[in-house]
């Protein structure tokens, strides 16, 4: 076990002794915590090379997250197909190509649909990199006619800055709904997972429709498939982690203010805690994680084995200063303490500092990424310049 290190910060960030709803948003109340170490196996073999790491440790930190987490991702399909629904070469005030594609999943004689959004810049010559926006906010925030937008996903700047910008709608594969999250992906083609106890769930499901959006960028010769990123925003951005861990194609995961379930630290116990998120969204996880309520420190993985689990690909935590319930600390205790693998196994030159990094003050890492942004839970304009500031010097890297 390690002992997790309580980094000073510096910034100033509203503290209380108790919230009215009982919660903790005060570091001093903080108990003394261990976490699971990253570099000692199951068998308690010490964990020191690429080869330990990706056959022994990786797999089974990723067995006991779909065991104890957020369940099984299953791989089995019948058939996929693509369909371009809708197009427009002269989008975007003729800088974008507008693509909306279906993409049908068949399974067992039965199937679903879910509709992808793309933009693709015209004024690049080469196969554009892209984003991927898992969004459970109103579809007007995605519009594919522009005539609404919002800096939620702005498409407008993605594009100028040479990135397609592509989104999907959780809705398409399961509702963001207790009462109704099982009507699409998992009674009509994974049925069997609802029986399970560590079944797929709300934000499992999440996961596997951002996977089938990569499966449709692999084969549209517009886009750099080896230049993905998948972004996620609050409960997006706890699929996207789980995304990018599940499926290695990715070469970047976001994860923008995702908190408890997320990037945030589940034994510090600040903010949001397991027992409320169980309690609030009992779809989102498999059942196993309710015997975690109130017992975060049986829990035999905690969310910096989560980032262990991307490297060598590259990670970004995203926090916002006024978002307290998401922990903006644990965030980036996760980060640091997670980035370990990616430097102590591959030997990536990423050490991120002792505090927490200040407001609107970036620190971009090979392969590692974070920022707190001043304000309250949202995924801003300001945080995609970010992302796409970091992607430019990611993709830059890779080029040398």
């Amino acid at each position: 076990m390690i002992v997790a290190f309580f980094l000073q910060a510096n910034i100033v960030i509203p503290t209380f002794a108790q919230s009215p709803d009982g919660f903790n948003y005060d570091e001093s109340r903080i108990s003394a915590y261990s976490l699971p170490d990253l570099f000692v196996s199951l068998q308690g073999q010490p964990i020191s090379s690429i080869h330990q790491w990706e056959f022994t440790r990786r797999p089974e930190i990723l067995r006991l997250f779909e065991n104890e987490v957020y369940g099984q991702v299953p791989r089995d399909l019948d058939h996929i197909a693509f369909k371009l629904v809708s197009e427009d070469k002269k989008a975007v005030d003729g800088a974008a190509h507008l693509k909306e594609v279906d993409i049908t999943v068949a399974r067992n004689e039965r199937e679903i649909t879910i509709r992808l959004i793309l933009f693709i810049p015209n004024h690049k010559e080469t196969p554009a990199p892209v984003f991927l926006l898992i969004t459970h906010r109103g579809h007007e925030n995605i519009d594919p006619t522009r005539q609404q937008k919002s800096d939620f996903w702005p498409v407008e700047q993605l594009i100028a800055n040479g990135y397609a910008a592509a989104a999907f709608h959780v809705s398409d594969v399961s509702d963001d709904h207790k009462d109704t999250f099982t009507e699409d992906l998992l009674e009509r083609l994974y049925p069997e997972q609802l029986k399970m106890e560590n079944g797929m769930r709300g934000l499992g499901a999440w996961a596997w429709g951002a996977m089938r959006m990569m499966d449709y960028f692999e084969r549209d010769p517009d886009i750099d498939a080896k230049r993905a990123g998948v972004v996620g925003h609050s409960r997006g951005g706890k699929a996207a982690l789980w995304t990018g861990v599940q499926d290695t194609r990715w070469a970047i995961t976001v994860s923008n203010e995702s908190g408890c379930g997320g990037a945030a630290l589940s034994r510090r116990r600040f903010g949001e805690t397991v027992k409320r998120i169980n309690t609030n969204f009992p779809y989102w996880f498999t059942d196993n994680f309710n015997r975690y309520n109130d017992n975060e420190d049986a829990l035999p993985v905690d969310q910096h084995m989560l980032v262990g689990l991307m490297a060598p690909r590259a990670v970004y935590v995203a926090s916002a200063s006024e978002d307290q319930w998401a922990d903006p600390k644990g965030e980036f205790l996760s980060l640091k303490l997670g980035s370990r693998v990616h430097r102590e196994i591959y030997g990536i030159p990423v050490d991120l500092p002792e505090k927490l990094p200040g407001v609107a003050q970036p620190v971009h890492l090979p392969y590692i990424g974070h920022h707190i942004r001043e304000g309250k839970h949202n995924l801003t304009l300001y945080d995609w310049e970010r992302f796409m500031d970091f992607a430019d010097q990611l993709y830059a890297i890779k080029n040398d």
